[in-house]
């Protein structure tokens, strides 16, 4: 899910930044151009560490003073068929929005929420609904309740860049995981606990 890549650049440090140390400085011009952006190798999450800064030349007529930086980065890279633990973000009648925390953009479409379900208003929260899923005559409920809900990567796209976003719209997401709960062992990890208990009652049996 997480993997560390070295990468090379030229990195132009301008002159109000110039009064801190050398690495502060550079780390701050690589956070504004990488961090939550989407590489060929992943979303960008933060800069690891700065491995050498050679140059610090300043163009004639130019402020910034520039350095051949190599740095490495941590990123955010999963792969389909991956199952990964998040946290309930928001649902609606399309599906439900699960978060990592530092990434959000995690959406698990109706289809692929275990059937039979409902989608039902939420009774704590009017302007949301939320999915149960019935399974033997009980009711499981998918919402803030859930600490830990566990998902397979089905599919990650990478949207183009709008030229042009409402003031209204949504944030734009330069990564979008697709995931899906239908399957066993996934979806919120409390609707399993019960079942490995009776599993271990049988084995002792």
């Amino acid at each position: 899910m997480f993997c560390l890549s070295e990468m090379e650049d030229t990195v132009r440090v301008p002159p109000d930044l110039l009064k801190l140390p050398l690495e502060v400085a550079i780390k701050k011009v690589l956070q504004k151009l990488l961090l939550n952006k989407v590489l060929s190798i992943g979303l960008c999450v933060t800069i690891y560490d700065i491995k050498s800064a050679e140059g610090g030349f300043v163009l004639p007529g130019d402020g910034p003073a520039t350095y051949k930086v190599r740095f490495r980065i941590v990123v955010f890279r999963p792969f389909v068929g991956e199952v990964i633990a998040a946290r309930f973000k928001e649902s609606d009648s399309n599906g439900l929005r699960l978060t990592l925390g530092f990434f959000e953009d995690i959406y698990v479409p109706a289809p692929l929420i275990p059937r039979p379900n409902r989608c039902e208003p939420d009774p704590y929260n009017r302007s949301q609904m939320r999915w149960v899923w019935i399974f033997e005559e009980q009711e499981y409920i998918i919402d803030h309740s859930c600490q830990q809900i566990n998902f397979r990567v089905e599919n990650i796209s990478y949207p183009p860049v709008p030229t042009e976003q409402a003031e209204d719209a949504k944030p734009f997401a330069p990564m979008v995981i697709t995931g899906t709960i239908d399957d066993d062992g996934l979806g919120p990890v409390s609707w399993w606990e019960g079942c490995s208990e009776r599993n271990n009652e049988d084995d002792d049996t």
